[in-house]
């Protein structure tokens, strides 16, 4: 593979495009405007450039990198692409529609990705011209730091396919594991309704969010409490893909919190909106209860 076309600029399409770009792959990376894209290649390349500073890396490194990240408009300047990355929000109605423009300019020896975190990979491929390439690649947040990648076939995935994923994430320096498609794959099936809980736990009364962290960070030795990781990953997606958990499996023990979906419907959903289960306007994280 020599190039990567990225659909989708947030924060997985854009640190998706990074490692691409930092591992010597031509990225082009699209989003509804290109002025989004553009926007993701600048925040890229200051991400670069502190890395530079920190001789992480060096300065001509950073600049071939950032010099690799073309934003483009629209699908037809993907016609040239080895494969196919879709990487925006994890709502099936939005993918699918994504996999059908994508599809029409697809080559013929291409592969088309999903970057979802629990949307069932078969059930998605019915979307696409050719099953037979298309499977589903996870990446966890921030993936220039993050060492694993989830490679999930959908019941038509090509052996071959697979094999080329594979290779793909080896040359970003990626850890691979192979799940099988079931809802939230490996990762996700584990972590979020463990997430899901802390909000039951909290709900409840049980505990308050600082002693709630503090017990998980301690006493299962995790690097971060279950709500500092929710606000990181965001409420809005723990809950997407808890939902596709649940809907998935019809098993009530994944059902959501309604706390969790009352800090949606209130738009906390984390780092990115400034407030969660930490309020996070302030030098220091707050606890919101």
């Amino acid at each position: 593979m020599k190039t990567i076309a990225i659909i989708g600029a947030g924060q997985m399409g854009a640190g998706i495009a990074q490692t691409s770009a930092q591992s010597g792959f031509g990225v082009l990376l699209a989003d509804v405007a290109i002025a989004l894209a553009e926007k993701a290649r600048a925040k890229i390349g200051a991400s670069l450039a502190r890395l530079a500073e920190k001789e992480k890396i060096t300065a001509a490194e950073a600049q071939a990198a950032i010099d690799r990240i073309q934003p483009v408009e629209g699908y037809a300047a993907m016609a040239d692409a080895d494969l196919i990355i879709e990487a925006a929000t994890e709502r099936e109605d939005i993918k699918l529609r994504i996999f059908e423009a994508a599809g029409k300019v697809l080559r013929a020896d291409a592969i088309l990705a999903s970057n979802t975190s629990s949307i069932p990979i078969t059930r998605m491929a019915a979307s696409v011209p050719d099953p037979a390439r298309f499977i589903g690649v996870h990446f966890f947040n921030p993936v220039p730091l993050m060492k694993l990648v989830e490679l999930i076939p959908g019941l038509a995935t090509a052996p071959a396919t697979i094999d080329r994923m594979r290779a793909f994430a080896g040359a970003l320096g990626k850890e691979v594991v192979l799940s099988q498609d079931e809802p939230g794959f490996i990762v996700n099936r584990i972590l979020v309704p463990m997430l899901n809980e802390a909000c039951f736990v909290l709900g409840s009364g049980t505990a308050s969010i600082p002693d709630i962290d503090k017990g998980c960070k301690l006493g299962l030795n995790h690097p971060m409490g279950p709500f500092e990781l929710a606000d990181f990953i965001g409420l809005d997606t723990c809950l997407e893909i808890v939902r596709v958990i649940h809907q998935t499996t019809g098993d009530s023990k994944y059902r959501p919190a309604p706390l969790l979906v009352k800090y949606v419907e209130a738009g906390w959903l984390g780092r990115k909106s400034g407030r969660g289960f930490y309020d996070y306007s302030g030098e220091i994280p707050v606890p919101t209860r």
